[in-house]
């Protein structure tokens, strides 16, 4: 994209965002002599954090890590009961040694001795790869003075302790924040702040190069978006920009889709400007987290950490070294309740406390899974607790809990028996946050369902919301077994509790209105909101060469995106005001070929969007394994997992098929087509067992 100034400034501070608060843990330029790598074949390394006062036991976490397909494991000190349990795993390790003890390793070969023999040398059986040096060593100044100087000759010193215990192979480094950068962008001018340039960091690239090490960085793109929303699209920081977000270097004219790339190459460029170009880069952490702030929520820590796999796995490197392969370490393993800071740093886990998985995600970048059903945005999470109910432990996914019989059916709080106040508060948080914002409107204060404001009321309004909402894509009235459907209607006055039998009204909209004055501010503000919680499909009309682009309006703009979010949320909750900006009405704002949504729209009965085969047009399998995966990418396709009711016949052909009318059933409504670049057709030969 064409970087509004704005834009510019936010990045030259990205440093700023990009300092992870990690309490006592803080938070391959490929080379054919870097032999002793974690292994990409398997997937990403994992960071392995223990600030919790519930984690899993170590032999519990290493089968947790397999299961994950880690292709190694980063802890934070030198826990022996850690090492312990992944001696003879197999898995990669890395070590770090303890920021206060540092200037201590520094003063003498004999203390750097006596620690690797006492941490590492007693454990043969630890496939060993990496010592990390301390962890942001150069983000806390009140140790200025005392340890910045002492971090090369700590690694000195302890290269010579490996070597003389036989473990020469095992490689030094240090891990940094993004604030060890004075300047990121444009990436060509990255650049390390004055104060450490020349008097800490060019010794360390020295000792690097020289050893055939690693420059270790933690890169985090979402602290990066989180203070610049709105000058960083949330999907270019997803890696699912679109080309127009794309970021051309001025300097070194080179294309950047992504944030983290951005930022690995400012990196690469600060090292040029220190005279070590080639020094190789490995991130030591990087992640997204599921809840506690702006854009923290399972969907998209779930697509960033996936794209990130299938990323490192299919291309690696970055503009600036393409094809380029690092050790890249996700943070993290678990979400940590004893963690310090804003409430994102208990929610970067990939399991929750008990060992349930908080998404999936192949780390080896190798397949594809149906993503989470879309939900209109992140609302803010209370402190953590246990794993919440919805989530299922690891495997296929379940049935989908739609029974037909569940017409005029809901999902309530249970009755009869004894309730465990701290459990449904989890349960409803969990479920007001996965559901996106529009699922508990109702029960925000003012809204039509806030009264009675007791625990129970709204436990059973959110439980109900969310199943109504993900039912058809696996969730089940459970809530850990707080929950139980009902027949009996539990709506009361001008509160409605939705249900699968709701019959949409016939020919309503939602526009802007034109009764009342227009602060075009607060216009243009509503817009983006609908167009961002929405999703892409939303807003895609009004989009340049969209159906609805002309008038090029913000009037005409804002009433399509007002109507495209109300139509696809308001079942959970969502109001046609927009405050106050927004109106109902009855009179079609549709025009010429702009159509817009309407609950009145009627699923054509018995037609389903299909790969087209036997026209006589040669099937291009890569064309068809891309619309699959963007299909996947965007809509629900559980079933054709492994276990899935459509997996067999396990054929490229059938499983495109499937995607393509999962997308388009669910998106057509706000603009989707059966296209897929000429590879679908519509039919009225039902392939089931296919939606409608």
């Amino acid at each position: 994209m064409g970087a509004p100034s704005s834009f510019l400034c936010a990045l030259l501070v990205l440093a700023a965002f990009a300092c992870h608060l990690h309490g006592a843990h803080g938070r391959r330029h490929h080379s054919r002599s870097h032999g002793h790598d974690h292994d990409h074949a398997h997937g990403l390394g994992v960071n392995y954090g223990t600030l919790g006062d519930n984690l899993p036991t170590p032999a519990r976490s290493v089968k947790l890590l397999r299961s994950a397909k880690a292709g190694a494991v980063k802890i934070y000190d030198a826990n022996q009961a850690i090492l312990h349990a992944l001696a003879g795993t197999g898995i990669p390790v890395s070590v770090m040694v303890p920021n206060e003890i540092i200037p201590n390793i520094a003063a003498s070969r004999g203390n750097a001795r006596r620690w690797v023999a006492k941490n590492l040398y007693r454990h043969p059986r630890v496939k060993i790869i990496y010592l990390l040096v301390g962890n942001e060593l150069l983000s806390n100044q009140a140790i200025a003075g005392s340890t910045w100087g002492k971090i090369v000759p700590a690694m000195k010193n302890l290269r010579h302790a490996l070597r003389s215990y036989k473990l020469g192979h095992v490689k030094l480094g240090t891990p940094l924040a993004m604030g060890a950068l004075s300047a990121s962008f444009p990436p060509s001018a990255g650049e390390f702040r004055e104060d450490i340039a020349e008097s800490v960091i060019k010794p360390l690239l020295q000792f690097l190069s020289y050893t055939r090490s690693y420059f270790f960085i933690d890169v985090y793109p979402y602290f990066a978006w989180v203070g610049n929303q709105k000058d960083i699209p949330l999907d270019y920081a997803l890696f699912q920009g679109h080309t127009t977000d794309n970021v051309v270097d001025p300097g070194s004219k080179l294309i950047y889709t992504n944030l983290l790339d951005q930022m690995l190459d400012a990196t690469v460029a600060a090292m040029a400007k220190l005279g070590y170009p080639d020094v190789p880069l490995a991130i030591s952490e990087t992640g997204w987290p599921s809840g506690g702030g702006d854009g923290a929520n399972i969907v998209n820590a779930e697509t960033y950490n996936r794209h990130l796999a299938t990323r490192m796995s299919h291309t690696p490197g970055t503009p600036a070294r393409p094809d380029t392969e690092m050790p890249v370490f996700v943070f993290s393993l678990y979400n940590e309740d004893l963690k310090p800071g804003a409430g994102t740093e208990r929610h970067w886990g990939m399991f929750y406390p008990n060992g349930t998985s908080v998404y999936d995600v192949d780390l080896t970048g190798k397949h594809y899974y149906a993503p989470p059903p879309p939900g209109p945005g992140p609302v803010p999470v209370p402190p953590p607790g246990p794993a919440p109910g919805p989530v299922p432990p690891p495997g296929p996914a379940p049935p989908p809990d739609n029974d037909p019989t569940d017409e005029g059916v809901w999902c309530v709080l249970a009755t009869g028996k004894p309730v465990n106040e701290t459990a449904v508060q989890i349960a409803l948080n969990y479920a007001c946050e996965q559901g996106g914002a529009a699922t508990c409107a109702a029960i925000q204060q003012g809204g039509a369902c806030f009264e009675p404001n007791t625990l129970d009321a709204h436990a059973s309004y959110a439980f109900n919301s969310y199943w109504q909402q993900f039912k058809k894509t696996g969730a089940t009235c459970s809530f850990n077994g707080l929950a139980e459907k009902t027949s009996k209607d539990p709506s009361y006055g001008t509160c409605k509790f939705p249900t699968s039998s709701d019959q949409p009204a016939k020919g309503k909209w939602c526009v802007l209105a034109t009764s009342k004055p227009l602060n075009e501010t607060a216009v243009e503000a509503g817009l983006n909101y609908a167009c961002g919680q929405g999703g892409t499909a939303t807003c895609a009309a009004i989009q340049p060469g969209g159906t609805c682009f002309e008038p090029n309006t913000l009037d005409a703009h804002a009433s399509y995106a007002f109507n495209s979010y109300w139509q696809q949320f308001k079942k959970t909750g969502a109001t046609c005001s927009f405050n106050g900006l927004a109106e109902t009405t009855t009179n079609d704002p549709s025009h010429g070929s702009c159509k817009f949504p309407t609950s009145s729209d009627e699923t054509v009965k018995g037609e389903w969007c299909v790969l087209e085969i036997g026209s006589g047009n040669a099937v291009n399998e890569t064309t068809v394994e891309a619309g699959l995966n963007y299909a996947c990418g965007k809509a629900t396709c559980a079933a054709i997992q492994p276990g899935g009711a459509c997996y067999e016949p396990n054929t490229l052909d059938s499983h495109a098929s499937y995607a393509f009318n999962s997308y388009w059933q669910q998106f057509k409504n706000i603009g989707a087509t059966c296209s897929f670049n000429g590879l679908a057709v519509k039919t009225t030969k039902d392939p089931s067992k296919f939606i409608i």
